[in-house]
């Protein structure tokens, strides 16, 4: 026998067979998140939101961008919601829309002006109440967190006024954590509901996020919250996504 022959007919080492399954389960396990991934963003038939959650949502910075879009897909879905922003002319345009999206005359919309800003501990408390009066006795499946404040410009922490990274605690922090505690009794209370936390790829993607250290911290806080709510919840039937 040669020696080409004698080598190709050796054993492999163990390590080199260990090496092989490793990397034959790494590949499998990261195609079978992706075709997962692919399955429920595009192959997956929706969710009757209103019959799986509640007829009932909550929405948090919906007269513009991200919030008003999910404010009109959820009522083309045919649920009732609850606007929540600072400007009462934006929130009257947005419920005009919402109305004429919707599929039949049962939707309703109710509007909570609310500066989620407000500095006074007073006036944030205010507002929370507010929101808590417009969703009492109403079957509230889903909460979306969209309101969120950042930086004018990027800039270094200590050349950024107090008032500018002040709001972003406000908003993405205290007032998103507020409103979650004051929706989440009744979801648990009823078995059932989603809170869908309105984060930013600054918080997971990358390892930091210079120029924006209070926004990214605020998100990451997010991210956080999101995650430990998820555990805390699911046995009360209750789903939280960020």
């Amino acid at each position: 026998m040669s020696e080409v022959d004698k080598m190709a007919s050796a054993t492999p080492p163990l390590w080199f067979a260990v090496l092989v399954l490793l990397g034959v389960w790494v590949t499998l396990t990261s195609a079978a998140t992706f075709l997962a991934w692919v399955h429920r963003a595009f192959l997956r038939r929706g969710r009757d939101l209103a019959r799986r959650y509640g007829p009932w949502a909550v929405i948090t910075g919906p007269t513009d961008g991200i919030g008003r879009a999910v404010a009109l897909e959820l009522a083309r879905h045919g649920l009732s919601l609850v606007l929540v922003g600072r400007n009462p002319d934006k929130l009257s345009r947005v419920k005009k829309e919402v109305l004429a999206a919707a599929p039949s005359s049962t939707c309703e919309v109710r509007t909570v002006v609310f500066d989620l800003n407000a500095g006074d501990p007073r006036e944030m408390a205010r507002g929370v109440a507010r929101v808590a009066a417009a969703v009492d006795g109403r079957d509230v499946g889903i909460l979306v967190n969209n309101a969120g404040a950042t930086y004018p410009c990027a800039a270094y922490f200590h050349e950024v006024e107090a008032p500018a990274w002040e709001a972003v605690v406000r908003v993405n922090v205290e007032a998103a954590t507020r409103i979650a505690r004051a929706v989440v009794p009744g979801m648990a209370a009823r078995g059932r509901g989603a809170i869908v936390n309105v984060g930013s790829g600054c918080s997971v993607v990358v390892p930091s996020f210079p120029l924006y250290a209070v926004y990214a911290a605020s998100k990451a806080y997010v991210d956080q919250f999101s995650r430990s709510l998820s555990v805390e919840y699911k046995q009360y039937g209750v789903d939280v996504q960020c």
